[in-house]
């Protein structure tokens, strides 16, 4: 039997190592990220690859730092035949990828070579691709550069988010993983070498990149709200105050407008001016202190000195 060692930390991970303890490979142990604080309440809380391990009763390693740590020593000690990670939030050091007869392997959520690093979903919303998909990739000391061994698309459409997204990447990773591994394990595998020229980042997000810019066309901030949709969600500033938007619709009208003036204020709508004449319509947002709304309760509400001509940015 293959002794495999799993790394992983969100819920993208989850059905990836429940789908290789379904078909019988033995896994040593998980490595996930350690506990954290989550919520207002800051209420430390297991990861849900920790939780799925603790569930099928597997050795849990949690190291703040791999490299160097203890947690390290005790994978090599394991001596497992191939690491499987995806999604695992931290950098191997070299002796861990030597250390498996196999190797180590990386379930990446891109089409690589574009959008290797930490937020390849985010990216490919926001930047308006028409499908992303999985890469099944070996593991070097360079960010997602190893060599290909097998991958799949799928699309991406108008109505998908960063959190529709990762529920079916989960789950072509984990078909594409357990199609792959046979084949790696029996050397019928000819691993592709990425085309260095097509490469392109996708860094983790930052607070500046969550910031809207009106300047882009209606299109482009419905791709950016569904882009940072659930995590970690863009915002505006209305009046020094934040409202988080949560969704839009890009509507046929044109405007005159400048950027970020609101051009309809009813009862039930808002519409904003974006760039190059175009306007969108603000289905759902959150102003600071309060919890989501929609537009029509918002307006009616906490929102009812909002007026066409204010500005938002």
């Amino acid at each position: 039997m293959t002794k495999l060692i799993f790394m992983g930390t969100p819920a993208f991970s989850v059905p990836i190592l429940e789908g290789l303890i379904e078909n019988g490979y033995e896994i040593q142990a998980v490595v996930t990220q350690p506990d954290r604080p989550v919520g207002r309440k800051k209420v430390i809380t297991p990861t849900p690859v920790k939780k799925a391990a603790v569930k099928h009763g597997l050795l849990v390693l949690q190291p703040e730092k791999i490299s160097g740590s203890a947690e390290m020593d005790k994978i090599i000690e394991l001596a497992p035949d191939l690491i499987v990670t995806a999604a695992f939030g931290q950098f191997l050091p070299e002796k861990i990828l030597q250390t498996p007869k196999f190797g180590a392997i990386n379930v990446h959520a891109s089409l690589l070579p574009k959008y290797r690093g930490g937020a390849p979903v985010h990216y490919s919303i926001i930047e308006g691709e028409k499908e992303t998909g999985v890469t099944i990739m070996e593991m070097v000391k360079k960010m997602d550069a190893g060599d290909i061994l097998s991958q799949k698309a799928i699309p991406i459409t108008k109505s998908d988010d960063v959190g529709t997204m990762f529920e079916r990447l989960s789950v072509v990773g984990k078909e594409l993983l357990l199609d792959t591994l046979p084949k790696l394990l029996n050397n019928q595998i000819t691993p592709i070498p990425q085309a260095e020229d097509q490469v392109t980042f996708s860094p983790n997000i930052t607070r500046e990149q969550e910031r809207i810019d009106w300047n882009k066309t209606a299109e482009q901030v419905d791709n950016q709200v569904r882009g940072m949709r659930p995590w970690p969600t863009a915002f505006t500033t209305y009046k020094e105050s934040n409202w988080k938007i949560w969704d839009v619709t890009p509507l046929t009208e044109t405007t005159k407008a400048a950027p970020g003036t609101v051009v309809k204020r009813s009862k039930k709508e808002l519409w904003i001016a974006c760039g190059q004449g175009t306007v969108l319509s603000v289905n759902v947002l959150q102003p600071s202190g309060k919890g989501k709304l929609s537009v029509q309760d918002f307006l009616n509400g906490v929102g009812q000195t909002v007026a066409e001509a204010d500005k938002v940015g």
